[in-house]
């Protein structure tokens, strides 16, 4: 059995579907959400914002706010309790560092960057690093 369950989630529809398959396959584990926000740069498009912001750790916070809410929802829905927590830096790198503390990592096939385009290069690549490295068992949701 199950006790603890790792959920890296964004803003996609592909992250709510691997919250949701882990709150109802799993029902008396501890789910934590995870969601990893880049570290600022120019180069990176995303994270220029935080950039801005003095306190990083903050900025952050600020950006998974509403991820965490909507992951809330979801676990309310199904009248489910969950932790939350933010990552700073490569998504990836995030979830295999965190990974010995949980028994399994459920996560979605595609994040919010998605399309055809990017699949492999961008997202695929976070589910297929993630699935090689981490020392616990992946479950990859569509």
């Amino acid at each position: 059995m199950l006790s603890r369950i790792l959920v890296p989630m964004d803003d996609s529809d592909h992250a709510e579907h691997a919250l949701e398959y882990a709150l109802e396959n799993h029902p008396d584990a501890e789910v934590t959400v995870l969601h990893v926000v880049g570290v600022p740069s120019m180069m990176m498009g995303d994270a220029v914002g935080l950039s801005l912001k003095d306190d990083l750790e903050e900025a952050a916070a600020d950006r998974a706010e509403t991820v965490f809410e909507r992951a809330h929802e979801v676990a309310a829905e199904r009248d489910r309790e969950l932790e939350t927590v933010v990552g700073i830096g490569h998504p990836a790198r995030n979830v295999v560092d965190r990974a010995d503390d949980y028994d399994t990592i459920v996560l979605g096939s595609h994040g919010a960057d998605w399309n055809r385009a990017t699949h492999r290069f961008l997202v695929g690549n976070v589910a297929e690093t993630v699935t090689k490295r981490a020392p616990v068992p992946v479950t990859i949701v569509r």
